[in-house]
């Protein structure tokens, strides 16, 4: 299933949760897994002088210094290299954090990118922020393989993948993310559950519906999750459901997710965009990153599905 998968880490305490995820499918699926960290961004133009990422300090980049935050990094997750039955290797790089995780992700031909939704630990902050750390943001943008995220501390996902949430809107970009979550579900025999939410706030354009009104759509809304994936489904593949709920994306697509024990979410990165490079990501990802209470797949191109 994962032959190469990146994972960039702070080498701290709020990249842990992500850090488990990574380890436990490299060495699950025997996936080669390459640790990245990014030691600062340089001051000024082909300065050898960087400001730390961690301390926020100015320090000069030689061989030594980047021999001994690699050392560092390798003692952090010593129990975890030790334990991995999959090949670890670890790389040290200077600049800005986004561009040498797409760097070195598109260099190694990874198949998926694995983060933390933030990098400063603060769950709370970003709660109240409503948004995710500006190098997810980025990184998910450009990437050319799903990039995975893992927010909560209290994550439920205890190792491997055997219930997929796959949450469309109908939209394009929704095609590549189905194409992943279905064939990772296929190699993986997993069960797979195609849901969607129908927004009742933007659905009645303005005014209220009634309830007979919402039964309609909900039922026309199941008719084409069939006709939409059921005759895309991977040949053979029998673990599949289809469920549509209303209410406000973001919340049911977490509540069911949660009812569902679902080890994986799996989204477009954003919904109407036409443009992969320019796309923020979108809401309703945003927001299942920030609260899903497993790790979440964000998918916008369809290069390495």
């Amino acid at each position: 299933m994962f032959k190469k998968i990146l994972f960039a880490t702070s080498g701290s305490p709020a990249s842990d949760d992500a850090a488990r995820v990574a380890f436990d499918l490299a060495g699950r699926y025997g996936a080669a897994l390459e640790l990245l960290h990014v030691t600062g961004v340089p001051t000024r133009a082909y300065s050898q002088v960087v400001k730390d990422v961690r301390t926020g300090e100015e320090v000069s980049v030689d061989e030594n210094y980047l021999s001994c935050i690699g050392d560092e990094l390798k003692s952090y997750y010593e129990k975890q290299l030790a334990a991995c039955a999959a090949p670890c290797t670890v790389s040290i790089v200077t600049g800005y954090p986004h561009r040498e995780i797409l760097r070195q992700a598109r260099g190694t031909g990874a198949d998926l990118i694995i983060m933390g939704a933030s990098t400063k630990g603060e769950e709370g902050k970003f709660y109240r922020r409503g948004m995710a750390g500006s190098t997810l943001q980025r990184v998910a943008k450009a990437a050319r393989c799903p990039v995975l995220s893992v927010h909560r501390p209290h994550a439920s996902y205890w190792g491997g993948i055997g219930s997929i949430v796959f949450a469309t809107d109908f939209s394009k970009p929704a095609e590549s993310a189905f194409a992943f979550a279905s064939k990772v579900a296929r190699e993986l025999d997993a069960e797979l559950h195609l849901f969607h939410t129908l927004d009742i706030e933007k659905g009645g354009m303005g005014r209220d519906m009634d309830q007979d009104e919402i039964e309609g759509r909900l039922i026309e809304a199941r008719k084409r999750m069939y006709a939409t994936y059921g005759a895309r489904m991977p040949e053979g593949f029998k673990k599949w459901q289809v469920e549509v709920w209303e209410g406000t994306p973001y919340v049911e697509i977490v509540k069911f997710a949660r009812e569902r024990l679902a080890d994986l979410i799996v989204l477009a990165h954003h919904a109407s965009d036409p443009d992969l490079e320019a796309a923020r990501i979108g809401s309703t990802m945003e927001q299942v990153i920030l609260r899903a209470n497993c790790p979440v797949v964000s998918v916008n191109h369809p290069d390495k599905i």
